[in-house]
């Protein structure tokens, strides 16, 4: 019996080859997308989840509340973790900190730009593999380093590097390879290649930092003890700080509070920031596209099987008459249905192996190696399969085999009313989700080509970074450059728009004369600083070389700060008094507001200051004709006066723009999977457009033996359809603002949605529904009426 459905559902499915491959090529489709979506989902929530005590690991963060603002930091005071511990309920405590630092071996230097400070307990709060060393003390002593297999690879080659010497920082300080560790994961948020003992740190080249308790800088972690409730430690914490640094606080007038993030949500869902982040709002839309994606397939497979039930009624009488029950028939047609699946699933495999390389590029990040690199998720894509068959083949089995073969072996049948309003009804789904889609890409391209748009505020075409890591020879460097003929202007300063800057503790005069503690943003620049970057003054004067005092004494707020202070206009700040990590002065200059950072945060007050020894960046401008030569020629500059370290460059506008990678990633994935929904939808579109042609065929037929031309009977045929569309369009609308109002939030800079927006997909949608429907219409138009009505 078996075989005899599985011989009839091939001959079934090689008879009518252009729906079979619609049928299998369509699931295919749907199929792939979801399976792709699913290891991108996948892979964004397994961030962490390889440390087998992740569920014991929390991040310690701080809210700091000052007189003027409540700061949400990401890490506490340096001094929080070393005193956290004591705390019965705390198994260990660890600081990491993210640096780019020089390295040396022989004739071998690099700048590792992602190395890491880490405490002695970092291999055992987190289960980063060490292939040599003993995990509780490699990091114990100053100056130990623990490599990655790939950079113990590029420093020794095939030799053992643990005893070795590494030569770190501008000042050569020889350190030891204590250990080897397996490459960190890419699904880990903590990422490195090299990790120095921060001993390093807090006996060496800081020392008393550990007792520092309103400076803040490294991230810090907590593991705590199997069954404790982290609820109840965090309420114990005010009373820590309390008891730690009552007086300082108040006398900073900084209150902060320790607040504990489980590890588990620190990469999704934490707006905090971190060495990497993602965002769990994609994760949900990337789960709803699949789902949606997969439910327009299934949806496809229906209106293609029931639009073709008029060439199998026939057979479904016959095989009534000869005594067929009904269940058997059922059967037959949902085993067609479910082969197709399985069919659609070997294909999914071959598409998905084929395609897996340029999504992990669309991602921006390799999610998968391989598609049977994982045997459990084919396993459950193969299950999918069958459930698909399965739930997508009911209906037409119901459909198909209570056909009465008494009326359709008289070639009249009918599938009802109900029928045709589950198939338009099943349409109206279909271009629902694929308008929204629509809307939802317009929306996601306006708001990246209005963040690419936006004046900034500052000057960031044609403007060469350098970073000279604080190198002593900076201010020589500057100066050789800046008498190259095709320079135009030079600067040096500790920090460019879109890197990151300090927040000094700092005192203002206020309106009423008082000083009003704050937390600003702060930028050590040089005199060159504000007019390369092309920064507006709205009040008072630039730094200037003419003014000795201005080395020591100077300030420049931006106009947020001067809000900050209760000024109604910049000028009235225009000589107040400041404080600001040991340096006291005035108020000489207010600039006007600037992106200094990502698009996504409000402009935060900032301030500005002279302070020669705490350059790093070196921002040249160059001109737009002869670039490669005048990248060679700064090289050159570099190489004699900084011949020791490695230059590199970047431009700032390209740096600026990297800030957006993954919204600009979210469009283009958005964009991918919006095609593939239209495309889905075009498929049942066309379904349905073909059961309609053919239940109406004789009717065509008598219409234009009357006369009907070919345009009349287009129209005819596409009506109805194309109020499937305005229904879709008045749907999806308000569901697509909503949502993506919502989305549009994550920006403090965002667009406006108009109603273009809704305009222009929905003449897509029209033009779409026509396209699809007239390929199937016109050929019915234009067929010969004898043959439709041969049987009357």
């Amino acid at each position: 019996m078996l075989r005899n459905y599985f011989k009839i559902a091939i001959r079934n499915l090689w008879k009518h080859k252009a729906f079979s491959f619609i049928n299998i090529f369509g699931l295919s489709v749907g199929m792939t997308a979801c399976f792709l979506i699913f290891l991108y989902v996948n892979f964004e929530l397994s961030y962490d989840n390889f440390h087998l005590k992740e569920d014991r690991i929390y991040r310690i963060v701080a809210d700091i509340k000052t007189p003027t603002e409540t700061i949400n930091g990401n890490g506490p005071s340096w001094a929080v973790p070393p005193h956290i511990s004591e705390f019965p309920e705390v198994s260990a405590a660890v600081r990491v900190l993210s640096d780019v630092i020089l390295f040396k071996k022989d004739n071998l230097t690099f700048n590792e730009t992602e190395s890491l400070w880490a405490d002695a307990d970092f291999f055992t709060v987190f289960d980063y593999k060490l292939l040599k060393g003993n995990p509780l003390t490699v990091l114990k002593e100053p100056f130990s380093i623990v490599l990655s297999e790939s950079s113990a690879k590029k420093y020794f080659g095939d030799d053992d590097p643990i005893g070795q010497v590494i030569q770190i920082t501008d000042d050569a300080f020889p350190s030891t390879v204590t250990g080897i560790m397996e490459d960190i994961p890419v699904n880990s948020q903590i990422q490195g290649d090299v990790v120095i003992s921060m001993t390093t740190i807090t006996k060496k080249f800081a020392e008393g930092v550990d007792n520092q308790w309103g400076n803040y800088g490294p991230f810090a972690y907590l593991l705590l003890k199997p069954g404790t409730n982290a609820a109840g430690l965090e309420s114990k914490l005010p009373a820590f700080l309390e008891k730690w640094s009552g007086k300082e606080m108040s006398k900073s007038q900084m209150f902060p509070t320790l607040l504990l993030e489980p590890l588990k949500d620190v990469y999704l869902k934490s707006d905090r920031g971190g060495f990497v982040t993602g965002n769990i709002k994609n994760v949900y839309v990337f789960s709803i596209v699949a789902m949606l994606i997969l439910l327009i397939a299934c949806i496809n497979f229906v209106n293609l099987t029931t639009a073709r039930s008029s060439e199998r009624a026939k057979e479904v009488g016959i095989r009534k008459v000869v005594g067929a029950a009904k269940f058997q028939l059922a059967r037959q047609f949902i085993g067609e249905s479910v082969l197709i699946s399985l069919i659609a699933f070997l294909l999914t495999l071959v598409v998905s192996s084929l395609l897996l390389s340029s999504f992990n590029q669309l991602a921006g990040k390799t999610i998968s190696q391989g598609v049977f690199d994982t045997p459990p998720y084919i396993l459950l894509l193969f299950l999918t399969a069958i459930g698909i068959g399965l739930l997508a083949g009911i209906y037409p089995a119901l459909i198909l085999s209570s056909f009465k073969p008494t009326t359709v072996l008289k070639g009249r049948f009918s599938t009802g009313t109900k029928g045709t309003f589950l198939r338009k009804s099943l349409v109206i789904s279909q271009f629902t989700i694929s308008i929204a889609l629509i809307i939802g890409t317009i929306v996601v391209y306006s708001q990246m080509n209005y963040m690419g748009n936006l004046d900034l505020g500052f000057k960031k075409d044609q403007i060469l970074v350098v970073d000279t890591n604080s190198d002593k020879n900076r201010d020589a460097l500057k100066q050789a450059i800046s008498d190259l003929s095709n320079i135009k202007n030079v600067s040096l300063s500790s920090s460019v728009p879109g890197t990151g800057n300090p927040s000094a503790y700092s005192e203002i005069e206020n309106i009423k004369g008082d000083l009003q503690v704050a937390n600003l943003d702060l930028y050590f620049v040089d005199f060159d600083y504000i007019s390369l970057f092309d920064i507006q003054l709205v009040a008072g004067r630039p730094f200037s070389r003419e003014f000795k005092t201005d080395n020591t004494q100077a300030m420049v707020l931006n106009e947020a700060a001067v809000k900050m202070f209760g000024y109604s206009s910049p000028e009235q700040a225009i000589g107040k008094r400041f404080k600001q990590w040991g340096r006291e002065g005035k108020i000489i200059g207010v600039i006007k507001d600037f992106h200094f950072q990502s698009l996504k945060n409000p402009i935060k007050p900032l301030s500005m200051r002279i302070e020669a020894d705490r350059h790093d960046y070196l921002s040249i401008n160059v001109p737009s004709s002869n670039l490669a030569s005048t990248i060679v020629t700064v090289e050159k500059e570099w190489k004699k006066i900084i011949p020791n370290k490695p230059f590199s460059y970047y431009f700032l506008d390209e740096f600026f723009s990297r800030q957006y990678k993954s919204e600009e990633q979210f469009g283009k994935l958005f964009l991918n999977f919006a095609l593939l929904a239209i495309f889905l939808s075009c498929l049942g579109l066309l379904g349905l457009a073909s059961y309609t042609t053919m239940q109406r065929t004789k009717e065509i037929g008598i219409r234009k033996v009357m006369g009907a031309s070919v345009s009349s009977i287009l129209n005819l045929l596409s009506r109805d359809f194309l109020k499937l569309v305005a229904i879709s369009f008045f749907v999806a609308t308000p569901v697509s603002w909503y949502f993506m109002q919502k989305w549009l939030m994550d920006f403090a800079y965002r667009t406006n949605i108009g109603w273009w927006v809704f305009v222009v997909a929905g003449v897509i949608a029209i033009l779409i529904a026509l396209i699809t429907i007239s390929f199937q219409s016109i050929k019915a138009a234009r067929s010969n009426p004898i043959k439709s009505l041969k049987t009357e």
